[in-house]
């Protein structure tokens, strides 16, 4: 224990001596994870849709279409003829572009009740940013309701009209039902003669069609614990969780990658002729290389917790638990790079580039939410995705202390796997 101990603090004492890589293990991750924090914060104000409109039919319904688009503060709206927004949404400036035909104003308000066909609006959108066709879809079915709805039930309106018409001229319809759909259209004609008179001498402005049955009220928040008060999502969290599972993974690769250095050197030869044990060798680099990981990891967090407001707002043990059981498997990772690896030129590349789509599938630069789902179950395989999730879990989800528990005993078996391969496939002889 005393030699292996020895070991240890000599491997921790020569990493630390090197202060301007320590700085930088420290530095990186803070400086990438406050840009992604700061860039998906929920308080930061997302820019309005910037989409464009093309009126071919200029008819008071189309223009009024058009200017509820404009108000509408989730787009950005242009009017533009249609080769200019074809042109520029081919150039990436509009997201996507709706096309008013010609006759809009004439057909909607009949296509509304099934009585005539219905106008085609075209829409042409940025096959890049294909997310936003339904934010615009969207807005264009709100907007067209409630213009089209009150377009139709306005005084000035020939729809009704004409469908009364067409009752009262349909052949072989049953006279007792026209009997009532032309009651049914005169009792509307009279509400529509009614309507300014009684808005005028209210002092408001006639009814406005159709629109929504409800509202929301949304509330973003996270309940740390079952009597807490609500706290506001800290986006910094994830980001540093994220940043720092990567970063940490990175520095393991490092350390494995000096133990090939060790051998290339002659070092690896002069520590197997003193009077040192194989689990004494292979034991103080997983040990030194797990407190190193520990060390640089907390201090990462201690930087989030007193610059951006990262609060552990779960289970403080089920935090710790977390750190030790990912700087355990980094540790062991390390060593298996080291004992896979035969030169230190060739391990770096592959080590590199298995790290980054580690960190990747587990959801370090994407949350693991936004996957598709059969990648979402896919990375449940990969070590990273349980500690991402682990400490999303003990900071600003507010999680108990048995949420760590299954990903901390998965960390640990991975560990243990990467351990035992590494013990298995490590060349002793040079």
């Amino acid at each position: 224990m005393q030699a292996l101990l020895a070991l240890v603090r000599a491997e921790i004492r020569l990493y630390f001596s090197n202060r301007r890589a320590v700085l930088m293990s420290i530095v990186a991750p803070i400086l990438i994870a406050a840009f992604f924090g700061s860039l998906f914060g929920g308080s930061s104000k997302m820019a309005g849709i910037p989409i464009g409109v093309v009126d071919l039919d200029d008819s008071p319904l189309s223009r009024r279409v058009v200017a509820a688009l404009q108000a509408e503060a989730s787009l950005k709206t242009t009017v533009a003829r249609e080769d200019e927004a074809l042109a520029q949404v081919r150039a990436g400036q509009l997201r996507a572009v709706a096309i008013l035909p010609a006759g809009l104003g004439q057909q909607a308000g009949a296509a509304l009740f099934g009585a005539g066909s219905k106008p085609e609006i075209q829409l042409h959108y940025d096959p890049s940013q294909s997310s936003a066709l339904a934010v615009v879809r969207g807005m264009l079915a709100q907007t067209l309701m409630q213009e089209v709805s009150r377009s139709t039930f306005s005084a000035d309106s020939p729809v009704l009209g004409n469908m009364k018409r067409e009752v009262e001229a349909a052949q072989g319809m049953d006279p007792e039902r026209r009997s009532e759909l032309v009651r049914m259209f005169d009792s509307i004609s009279a509400v529509q003669r009614h309507e300014p008179a009684s808005a005028a001498s209210a002092g408001s402005q006639p009814a406005g069609g159709l629109s929504l049955p409800y509202r929301t009220r949304e509330i973003e928040a996270v309940q740390a614990g079952a009597n807490a008060a609500p706290v506001a999502y800290n986006s910094y969290a994830h980001s540093f969780a994220g940043m720092g599972v990567q970063f940490i993974l990175m520095s393991g690769v490092e350390l494995a990658l000096g133990l090939l250095m060790m051998r290339r050197l002659g070092l690896w030869k002069r520590l197997r002729a003193a009077p040192l044990s194989r689990s004494q060798l292979l034991g103080s680099r997983i040990v030194a290389s797990a407190v190193i990981s520990l060390i640089v990891f907390t201090v990462i967090y201690a930087v989030a917790i007193a610059a951006f407001g990262v609060r552990v707002l779960g289970s403080l043990p089920g935090f710790a638990l977390v750190l030790l059981s990912f700087s355990l498997l980094t540790a062991s990772l390390g060593l298996l790079v080291a004992a896979l690896g035969r030169t230190p030129e060739a391990t770096r590349g592959l080590a590199i580039l298995a790290t980054l789509l580690m960190v990747m599938l587990g959801g370090a630069w994407v949350p693991s939410f936004l996957f598709p789902e059969w990648l979402q179950t896919l990375t449940l395989a990969v070590p990273t995705r349980w500690a991402v999730d682990a400490l999303d879990a003990m900071t600003w989800r507010g999680q108990p202390f048995s949420a760590a528990l299954l990903p901390s005993g998965v960390m640990l078996a991975f560990s243990a796997a990467f351990g035992l391969l590494a013990v298995w496939r490590f060349r002793w002889e040079e």
